[in-house]
């Protein structure tokens, strides 16, 4: 009875203060230990494929990369090392090549799709829309993904062509005379062109089926212009095999960049 009196509760020394600023639950947007709160999910950037968030860290991530990357390397040596020595992978793939060659208009259609005339283009519109979009919006360093994509397109002929005169293995029995056809020009062309292209538009795209569809389109369009390019005789098997592998590793060195770019 003595403790009873007129006015608002007082506190108490002790007792735990449930709804004081910066508890749990008391409402404040701080934390009890001071932290700032968690970044809002729709506050967050969004990564390289227009996805909510940025990738968390990895464990043994630069373990994983230089797996990721080694692999194409060693195949792709592989194969070259099979071309230069005449190794007995090259038997297998004349008969392959026999099996498949067989020259019409729609083989040399597609292969036409790897001509530098029609990728480069391409891949010109997806610089441009890229850099438009980027300085549209505000992007921090807007340019980089634009000029990573050209650095890399060039790239292409100045390891391709060294790599075809270090070969020098001659073509199939459908073309002329020479030398010259180990790896794929067209093949890497389409690969790195489209490829490329595909990067620089993904994280504009708003839904992810968009997004699917492109990638889907990319995979079929490099099928397509390779298969085109064996069917119609103008490269063996493994001269396009090889410019798979050799732009694998280009273009896992660009989502890299790219990657780190939409990160920072």
């Amino acid at each position: 009875m003595g403790d009873i009196r007129p006015g608002p509760p007082q506190l108490r020394p002790g007792r735990a203060l449930a709804h004081t600023t910066g508890a749990s639950g008391s409402g404040s947007p701080h934390r009890s230990d001071s932290r700032p709160p968690q970044t809002p999910r729709g506050g967050r950037r969004t990564d390289l494929i227009g996805r909510p968030g940025t990738t968390p860290p990895v464990p043994g991530r630069p373990a994983f990369l230089i797996l990721l990357l080694g692999i194409p390397a060693l195949l792709f040596a592989l194969i070259t090392w099979q071309v230069v020595e005449d190794g007995p992978l090259l038997r297998v793939d004349e008969r392959v090549s026999r099996a498949l060659v067989h020259p019409d208009r729609f083989s040399a259609g597609l292969s036409d799709l790897g001509n530098v005339e029609i990728a480069v283009p391409v891949l010109a519109m997806a610089i441009l829309f890229s850099a438009w979009r980027g300085r549209r919006t505000g992007t921090d360093r807007w340019w980089f993904p634009p000029a990573a994509a050209a650095v890399l397109m060039a790239l292409v002929p100045a390891l391709v062509v060294p790599l075809k005169e270090l070969t020098d293995r001659p073509g199939t029995p459908v073309v002329p005379p020479g030398t010259g056809y180990f790896p794929s020009g067209h093949t890497a062309t389409a690969a790195v062109a489209y490829g490329a292209a595909v990067f620089l538009v993904l994280p504009w795209l708003r839904t992810t089926r968009t997004r699917r569809a492109l990638v889907i389109v990319y995979g079929l369009l490099v099928l397509g212009v390779s298969f085109g390019l064996v069917r119609h005789g103008w490269h063996w098997p493994l001269d396009v095999v090889a410019g798979w592998f050799l732009c694998a590793d280009l273009l896992l060195v660009l989502w890299l960049l790219l990657a780190r770019h939409s990160r920072r």
